[in-house]
């Protein structure tokens, strides 16, 4: 990346490619390192060929511009640029809402009209599908305003060679810190605390030993969490006499192999809250520091109310749900089925969870520990069961589900490509896509959550349990 912003002469690569065309002049006399973008790739960047006929990829360019570029990185099969500058823009090009965007690496799609970016993730998604030989319903499209949205985020630290400590996010593919004073895309709770978190790091006995700083939005304010490398005792008190000053939440994370967290102010006592609105409900979700959370809070209502929607519970149905975090949709179906688990990988999770369903007064709420990434749990009995889980997906559990059919799968997923290779096998195994949703989860990013539904009819005068017996799997 030192070449960032610089044209750069042409290299043996260039050469090697052109002797392998046939040809040392680009064609209609344009200049090399001038290209059209032809359309955009899965995260974003511009897709372009060069007059070699080699696929550039353009961080910040949009379909139909004609713009100068810079290859900052040459693969064997592609290369890397950014544009120099951009000779004709396109309808769809904004200016940018944040004054750091194009150098900070939390976003990388300000530069197109939001309802742009919603339009090409809706055929990223779509196109994905359709290389698993699969056909999406029209997808419904869950998003909010696209600033201040933003409940959680890492901040990193770091100190140049005066010592000068340097609080922000790095750029993007690379370890170079941007310091920010604020950010347009978290809440504003957030946002307003950068500034004075960096003006303690410059109190500090020894800055060197933040590793970073994590900031929550919490239903009682904002949380801060500093990652301590090594304990400094002066700086501890520092960091307290901060957090009191403001009131806020302020959590010591020390310790590089197995941190131990030491809650230096907690005005509102040692557990975080967050809140979920729903139509007929408010739950008050208990978590702590390094939980899963959905990072948007207004999608994420959203997203909760659509599953409830679609899955339409009449009072009677047994459900399980799987990589249930805190209790986001567990706590949310409960009052409207007979019965629903949850389960999650880690037993610090699963205390969470109980925790919740009784803060909430939800007392037929299972909650249990299990390893999910290898096989179904023997839960016995469901109607439908609730995917959510992480990026790698839930292939075994797919596998099992179109061995072991229930009535309804719900699957949530934050990678497109894992969702669509999943669907397959539920597909194979006799389920139909019945509804499908994009979460706008990360605007200005090209992040996409997703969620369908699946259902699968069981033959005439047959049960679930029946199929599963088949199958060996008992009653």
């Amino acid at each position: 990346m030192a070449m960032l912003g610089k044209r750069r002469p042409p290299r043996a690569a260039t050469n090697r490619v052109r002797r392998e065309s046939g040809t040392n002049t680009p064609p209609s006399g344009e200049a090399a390192d001038t290209l059209t973008i032809e359309r955009l790739a899965h995260d974003g960047r511009g897709v372009a060929r060069d007059p070699h006929g080699k696929t550039v990829f353009v961080d910040q360019a949009l379909p139909g511009e004609r713009v100068r570029i810079a290859v900052h990185r040459q693969r064997k099969r592609f290369d890397e640029a950014h544009v120099v500058e951009c000779l004709e823009p396109a309808p769809q090009r904004v200016t940018p809402p944040c004054a750091y965007y194009g150098r900070c690496g939390g976003c990388d799609l300000q530069h197109l009209a939001l309802e742009e970016q919603r339009t090409h993730k809706r055929r990223t998604l779509e196109e994905l599908f359709t290389r698993q030989g699969l056909t999406l319903p029209e997808v419904q499209v869950l998003a909010d305003e696209g600033l201040g949205y933003r409940r959680r985020a890492r901040l990193g630290v770091k100190c140049d060679a005066q010592g000068t400590p340097h609080l922000g996010f790095r750029a993007r593919g690379s370890e170079h810190l941007i310091d920010i004073d604020t950010c347009v895309v978290l809440e504003p709770m957030l946002a307003d605390v950068i500034a004075s978190l960096r003006e303690c790091l410059t109190t500090l006995e020894a800055p060197r030993r933040v590793g970073h700083i994590e900031l929550i939005a919490t239903a009682e304010g904002p949380c801060v969490v500093i990652r301590q490398l090594r304990d400094v005792p002066g700086d501890e008190t520092r960091w307290q006499r901060f957090a009191a000053e403001r009131d806020i939440t302020l959590v010591w994370q020390v310790g590089r192999e197995a941190p131990t967290l030491r809650w230096l102010h907690a005005p509102f006592g040692e557990t975080l809250h967050v809140t979920l609105t729903l139509d007929d409900m408010t739950l008050q979700l208990g978590c702590a520091p390094g939980d899963f959370l959905q990072i948007n809070a207004e999608v994420n209502a959203q997203l909760v109310r659509t599953a409830r929607y679609w899955l339409a519970p009449r009072g009677s149905e047994r459900v399980l749900d799987l990589f249930a975090g805190i209790g986001n949709f567990t706590l949310a179906l409960a009052p409207h089925v007979e019965a629903i688990t949850g389960i999650e990988g880690s037993p610090a999770m699963v205390e969470r969870l109980a925790d919740n369903a009784r803060r909430n007064g939800l007392h037929h709420v299972g909650a249990h520990q299990a390893d999910l990434a290898t096989r179904m749990p023997d839960v016995g009995d469901v109607d439908w069961v609730v995917l959510d889980p992480p990026r790698g997906g839930a292939e075994a559990l797919c596998r099992a589900l179109a061995e072991q059919p229930v009535k309804k799968v719900l699957y949530v997923s934050c990678d497109p490509a894992a969702l669509a290779r999943d669907t397959a096998y539920l597909v194979q195994g006799g389920y139909r896509i019945e509804r499908a949703a994009l979460a706008d989860m990360f605007p200005h990013t090209a992040h996409l959550e997703s969620m369908l539904l699946l259902t699968r009819e069981t033959p005439r005068g047959r049960s679930m349990s029946a199929e599963r017996e088949d199958h060996g799997q008992g009653p």
